[in-house]
């Protein structure tokens, strides 16, 4: 043997992973690669349901910048006390502030200007700016105790929306999709509306990553409807072009997009096949859904004449109930502006009066229509605001920075229990003092009246079974269910 193969053979451990570095990673990368083009084949099949649900459509009303609900739903009395006083070093206890506020000299107490009263069976306290929404309290489901641990607007609202505070994981609305599939093949199964607020001093960037698939198929992306001009982009034929050459068009390019899938198994081809075809549908079903010349008088006398205005929130929740009513499993509607850092008594009146009667009017429609008890209505923001002012406080007006130890939320119907008041804050609002509810609870509890354990319901991605809830402690709050 000579010298050369003799030292192949003898060769060191750290000189052969040196020389294999690439092999391994190549070796990783198969395997990889199998797994996906399993998960491409297999991954668009609907899991099955882990228990008998309660619901099967959701409307998810987002309010972006987080409303204040000291304002609004977590009556303060005491607080009338303690105007232009500090916060307490006891109460604030060391906690984060934004650097919006962490650098005034002091933290005035700002008791809410606008006046409580109870409300219903249950004693709901709501204030005055919401008279609409106070003639239903026996129909929701209040949670006082809602908490997070992002401070921000992007990492909260991410957070509240797809479980985690980093961006690129399934949104909620996406993981209904994949879990219970379509009941409409005309229309898909998870729509996204953006509302215009009538004040816009302050709105927030509302982009279309909150409404990504993820990890999931694509399929599973919410459809963005637009407010003006075409309900969706490039819906209609263009100029010349007929429905037969349309359709002969889309029927060449679903045979070379099938003859793709066919060899590299990717899971996105077959989605722009899906895709491709029900856009050619939602060419005849988009047009009769967003006419509302079928509508009666009545409606509009429910929801407000501002349902007639194309883009305002009154508008989308209508369009939200004509979507649940032809069978989409998942609306998501965004409301801008509620970041009162300044203002608050400028703009929470606005805020409240373009969705008041609204969300009063969507909840009586659903009941008369016999779709309240298996439609899950959420309202919220993705955190609180502070008791103490940002800015200049005056007994008139005020502003609130963020605030994420506490917050209000309300859920009706689709097996949620009317008239329940859950959670109690301290006299600041500051802290919670009796049953706390994080988001992964509320996102498990959502799971459970839809059928599934929050625990099994999940999709292998890079070798992990990947959930909503993530992997840290969550549990489904039963108090909250009827």
């Amino acid at each position: 043997m000579d010298l050369f193969e003799e030292y192949k053979r003898n060769i060191t451990r750290r000189y052969f992973f040196k020389l294999g570095s690439h092999a391994v990673g190549w070796a990783a990368l198969t395997s990889l690669l199998e797994e996906e083009k399993a998960r491409a084949q297999n991954g668009s099949s609907k899991p099955q349901l882990h228990h008998p649900p309660k619901a099967k459509h959701v409307i998810y009303l987002h309010m972006v910048g987080g409303p204040a609900q000291m304002d609004l739903y977590d009556y303060k009395p005491k607080m009338a006390d303690w105007f232009d006083k500090d916060l307490p070093d006891s109460v604030r206890m060391g906690q984060r502030l934004t650097t919006m506020t962490s650098g005034q000299a002091r933290f005035p107490i700002a008791p809410s200007k606008f006046k409580f009263a109870q409300h219903g069976q249950c004693g709901m306290w709501v204030s005055e700016l919401l008279p609409w929404t106070a003639k239903m309290v026996d129909d929701l489901c209040f949670v006082r105790s809602m908490h997070t641990e992002a401070i921000n607007h992007e990492p909260a609202i991410t957070y509240i929306q797809t479980g985690n505070q980093v961006t690129g994981r399934p949104c909620l609305g996406a993981w209904v999709s994949y879990g219970l599939g379509s009941l409409n093949h005309n229309l898909p199964t998870f729509v996204v509306l953006v509302a215009q607020p009538t004040n816009t001093e302050q709105v927030q960037a509302i982009s279309a990553r909150l409404w990504q698939a993820g990890y999931l198929p694509g399929e599973h992306a919410g459809v963005s409807f637009r407010t003006t001009g075409d309900p969706i982009l490039f819906i209609n034929n263009p100029p010349g072009v007929s429905s037969d050459i349309r359709r002969r068009t889309l029927d060449a390019l679903k045979e070379l997009n099938e003859m793709t899938f066919a060899s590299v198994g990717d899971e996105e081809t077959r989605t722009r096949i899906q895709q491709y075809e029900m856009a050619f549908r939602m060419q005849t079903s988009v047009p009769e859904l967003t006419n509302l010349s079928s509508e009666p008088e009545s409606t509009f006398k429910l929801y407000g004449e501002a349902a007639r205005k194309p883009g305002t929130f009154a508008n989308t929740v209508l369009m939200a109930r004509r979507l649940i009513e032809r069978g989409v499993r998942f609306v998501q509607i965004y409301h801008n502006n509620w970041d009162t850092h300044a203002n608050a008594a400028g703009r929470l009146p606005d805020q409240c009066r373009d969705v008041d009667q609204p969300c009063y009017g969507l909840i009586q429609d659903l009941k008369s229509r016999g779709l309240f008890d298996s439609t899950i209505v959420i309202w919220g923001g993705e955190f609180g605001r502070t008791i103490y002012s940002q800015g200049t406080l005056t007994k008139d007006n005020y502003g609130r920075d963020h605030h994420p130890r506490c917050f209000t939320m309300w859920m009706a119907g689709g097996g949620f229990k009317g008239g329940t008041i859950y959670g109690e804050t301290d006299e600041f609002s500051y802290n919670i003092i009796k049953d706390p509810c994080h988001i992964r609870d509320w996102h498990a509890t959502l799971l459970h009246l839809l059928g599934f354990d929050h625990r099994r319901f999940s999709y292998r991605y890079q070798g992990l079974d990947q959930r909503l809830t993530g992997v840290e402690p969550a549990r489904v709050i039963t108090e909250l269910l009827a």
